[in-house]
């Protein structure tokens, strides 16, 4: 008999809320860091955009795999607002793929060298100098836009399934159990 369960395992919450908080730090270190161009050194700001990056994408790969063993909480949903859900959830997932890598491609174009957690060194996925590696820090900025706006659709139907449906699915996902 398959046990049904409300929420979501603490793994699965815990990592989607570091990967919020990392995506929000991530997105402030972008808007301040200065314009990077042939001059720009990859250190401070930089520096820290590239390892945060970094960071998110080992982070979503994580996610990735464990979504693949967890246990689901029930939904109650077999609609075309389920559907949709399904649709978002795997574009978000392949926008914070993407987004990394594309930057990642782009900082070795620029010679910059990449960390994961600000400490292990990653391998160049361009060759510096390449013109494939800076066209793709162009698509990486404004990708930048659409991740943006995704993370908004993502908070506004969190909002609207806790405000307007009342359905409990924003609390399958707090980190923290409603006592």
């Amino acid at each position: 008999m398959k046990q049904s369960i409300t929420r979501y395992d603490a793994a699965s919450r815990y990592l989607h809320w570091i990967t919020a908080a990392l995506l929000a730090v991530q997105f402030g270190v972008a808007w301040a860091m200065p314009d990077i161009t042939k001059q720009t050194p990859a250190i401070g700001l930089v520096a820290w955009h590239l390892s945060l990056g970094a960071t998110i994408l080992g982070l979503t790969a994580i996610r990735m795999l464990w979504a693949r063993w967890r246990i689901k909480p029930e939904s109650g949903q077999k609609s075309l607002m389920h559907a949709f859900a399904a649709i978002a959830h795997k574009g978000l997932y392949a926008l914070l793929v993407i987004m990394p890598v594309l930057g990642w491609i782009n900082a070795s174009a620029r010679g910059y060298g990449v960390k994961f957690l600000g400490v292990i060194p990653l391998p160049a996925l361009s060759a510096q100098g390449s013109s494939f590696g800076h066209a793709m820090g162009d698509v990486h900025s404004l990708l930048a836009y659409g991740l943006l706006g995704a993370v908004a659709l993502h908070v506004c139907a969190a909002l609207y399934h806790h405000w307007v449906l009342r359905d409990g699915t924003l609390h399958k996902m707090l980190p923290l159990s409603r006592t």
